[in-house]
C-alpha cells in the first residue's frame, strides 16, 4: 500500500472523533492474546487502569501497563486466584467457531461460568461479555432484531453465548454482578465480504462498548450488539445509543471490492437468507423454514 493510500484510509477510519471513555478499573482481559483480543489491548492502550492478560496463548510484547498470568479458564480455582487483584473482567476467551458438543461444554460453557463465578467469590461487580451475533444467527436478514428478542442461535458455538448471556442475568439477579453483553459483529481489520460489511465492528468502537459496560451506572444485565456504522438494518442497537454509545467507524470506509459479494458457501440459499451466514450452513439439511411466533 502506498503512503498516499495509507493516510487516505486512515483519515476515513479516524473520522470523527469517538467519544471513547476512561476507567480506572484494573482488568482481567480473557482471551487477551487472541485476534480479537490483541486489537482490543491496543484499542485501550492508556486507557484504564492496567490490563491483566488472562490466556494460556504468549500474547507477546507488553505494554507498560499489561501483565500476563497463563490460565486456562476451564481451571475454576486458578482463575480465581488470578483474577482476585483486579476490579473488572473482560471476558472473551473461548473457541470462536463452531466445534463439538464436549469441547464447547468445557471451554466456552464451563470456562463463562468459571467467569462469573471467580467474579462473584472475590467481590467484583463488573463483567464484560464477548457474546456473538451468532446467538441470533437464525433470524432471516430481513428482520431487525434487537436486544429483548428471543435469541436464535445458529451453532453449538452461538448456543455457548446465549448461555453466557443467560448466566449472566442469574448472577445478577442472585448477586447483583453488573455484565455488559456485546454481540460482537465481525471483528476483523476490515470487512472482507457483504456479510462483513453489515455488520463489522473496528476495535475502536469496541473499545468504547467495553468502557461503557465497565463504567455506566444504568448497566445491569444489559445486551448489545458490537457493531459499527454499517448500511444494513439487521439490529436494532438503540439500547447502546441510551447507553452513550456513538459509533466512529464506518465499515463502507474500509471496504473493497469483495464486500460486494458474499463468502461461497455450500448451501447458498441458506447463508445468503439467515444473518449467520456460513454457521448457518453448518449440518444443515438445506430446508428453509420459518417459525411461527
Amino acid at each position: 500500500m502506498s503512503n498516499n493510500t495509507q493516510s487516505t484510509t486512515d483519515r476515513r477510519l479516524h473520522t470523527p472523533e469517538s467519544p471513547l471513555r476512561h476507567s480506572t478499573s484494573r482488568i482481567a482481559l480473557t482471551g487477551g492474546a487472541g485476534r480479537v483480543g490483541t486489537a482490543l489491548r491496543r484499542a485501550l492502550a492508556g486507557r484504564t487502569g492496567g490490563i491483566k492478560i488472562v490466556d494460556t496463548a504468549d500474547p507477546g510484547p507488553l505494554a507498560a501497563d499489561e501483565t500476563w498470568d497463563r490460565v486456562d479458564i476451564s481451571d475454576g480455582e486458578a482463575l480465581t486466584a488470578c483474577v482476585a487483584d483486579t476490579d473488572a473482567v473482560v471476558h472473551l476467551a473461548g473457541y470462536p467457531n463452531e466445534r463439538g458438543i464436549e469441547e464447547i461444554l468445557h471451554i466456552n460453557v464451563l470456562g463463562t461460568h468459571n467467569v462469573l463465578e471467580a467474579a462473584r467469590r472475590n467481590g467484583i461487580e463488573r463483567v464484560v461479555f464477548g457474546s456473538s451475533n451468532h446467538a441470533v444467527g437464525f433470524y432471516p436478514r430481513e428482520t431487525l432484531v434487537s436486544n429483548t428478542d428471543p435469541m436464535r442461535p445458529d451453532t453449538l458455538y452461538g448456543l455457548s453465548k446465549c448461555w453466557g448471556e443467560l448466566e449472566a442475568g442469574l448472577y445478577f439477579d442472585k448477586f447483583g454482578i453488573r455484565t455488559l453483553n456485546i454481540r460482537i459483529g465481525n471483528a476483523g481489520d476490515r470487512p472482507t465480504d457483504a456479510r462483513a460489511l453489515n455488520m463489522w465492528v473496528s476495535a475502536r468502537d469496541l473499545a468504547q462498548l467495553v468502557l461503557i459496560g465497565l463504567e455506566h451506572p444504568d448497566i445491569t444485565c444489559t445486551t448489545v450488539f458490537g457493531v459499527s456504522r454499517v448500511p444494513s438494518g439487521w439490529w436494532d442497537n438503540s439500547a447502546a445509543t441510551r447507553l452513550g454509545y456513538v459509533p466512529a467507524d464506518t465499515s463502507e470506509a474500509l471496504a473493497g471490492p469483495e464486500t460486494r459479494h458474499e463468502r461461497p458457501s455450500p448451501l447458498p440459499q441458506v447463508a445468503g437468507y439467515f444473518q449467520g451466514g456460513r454457521f448457518c450452513v453448518i449440518d444443515h439439511d438445506g430446508e428453509i423454514r420459518q417459525r411461527l411466533p
